[in-house]
């Protein structure tokens, strides 16, 4: 049972690695065009790419390493990135509220935090199905 266990967790952590792919190429593509810089919100959107790289790093090193710790730490982690998609959003309606002008830059940098948040789902995606590859249980 525990290698059935582990070949359909790869298989499921194969979808989840590849949505990240799509959603780091989104990314790139927007950011190739966001030209306003004078913004608080892009400090917050390099942390936040910070942790989810480092969710995505630490929940293919769990499956690598076949650590339930390492895991559980990137399902706990979720917190922060979510936090942090939260922040922007609120920052970036203020700054759209203060000057219309800000809009479409707003919403490009929105939209990059939110495929930040998701990859950082997709990394949770990930740790799950390592915590089940190893326990037989699934949240």
């Amino acid at each position: 049972a525990t290698d059935l266990r582990l070949i359909s967790s790869a298989l499921k952590m194969i979808s989840d690695m590849e949505r990240i792919g799509d959603q780091a190429y989104d990314i790139a593509e927007i950011a190739k065009f966001i030209k306003n810089s004078n913004v608080k919100s892009r400090v917050h959107i390099k942390e936040m790419a910070a942790a989810a790289i480092k969710m995505v790093t630490d929940s293919v090193d769990s499956f690598v390493k076949k650590d339930i710790e390492l895991a559980r730490a990137v399902m706990d982690y979720d917190d922060k990135v979510d936090n942090l998609f939260n922040c922007i959003k609120d920052e970036l309606v203020q700054l759209i509220s203060e000057d219309r002008a800000n809009g479409e830059f707003c919403i490009d940098l929105l939209m990059i935090a939110k495929y930040l948040e998701r990859i950082g789902d997709h990394a949770v995606n990930i740790a799950e199905w390592v915590e089940y590859s190893i326990t037989g249980t699934h949240r």
